[in-house]
């Protein structure tokens, strides 16, 4: 993965405003270079996979509020690829928002789940939100919490390269 280097300035102004860097270079950049959904879904793939790496890393450390932030971020971009994959309503209320809001990630969630009879999606998304909330925020987990909760946010990345190459090759 390359990394790409902002002036600090900036990177706190984004902050500054409840904007996650990252996730606003991809809404924006997708929508203004026009990309395939395939593509910008691919892309955020690629971050839920960096982000299970770090999560195991934090894990090993015995970290278990940061590997609860890095695990919830891993469900995070896997709704949000799916989302987009799947065209629902929720991605076009980020667009205009310019952001994903929890809430929106919740529904999203659901609507996913409900459209593609997958219920790991929502469950995924459900254990994901309470490590972002007991495990990071709270920082009430312990390791042994935060490991309970791994192989369900795997299941759920599992899941969605599963979906999103089932639909890359022409079956829905």
């Amino acid at each position: 993965m390359e990394y790409v280097a902002v002036p600090r300035g900036l990177y706190e102004k984004v902050r500054e405003r409840g904007f996650d860097l990252v996730d606003l270079l991809l809404l924006s950049l997708s929508e203004r270079l026009e990309l395939d959904p395939g593509d910008e879904a691919g892309f955020r793939l690629e971050l839920a996979e960096r982000y299970l790496e770090e999560a195991r890393m934090y894990v090993e450390r015995g970290d278990p509020v940061q590997s609860s932030e890095k695990l919830y971020k891993v469900a995070e971009e896997c709704v949000k690829a799916l989302a987009v994959k799947f065209n629902i309503p929720e991605i076009h209320e980020a667009r205009r928002e310019g952001r994903w809001w929890a809430k929106l990630l919740s529904r999203a969630a659901k609507t996913l789940s409900l459209k593609l009879e997958e219920p790991l999606i929502n469950i995924g998304w459900s254990v994901a939100y309470d490590l972002h909330v007991r495990g990071f925020h709270e920082a009430a987990l312990s390791i042994e919490h935060v490991k309970l909760s791994l192989p369900h946010i795997e299941r759920l990345l599992g899941r969605t390269r599963e979906l999103l190459s089932r639909l890359s090759l022409g079956f829905q």
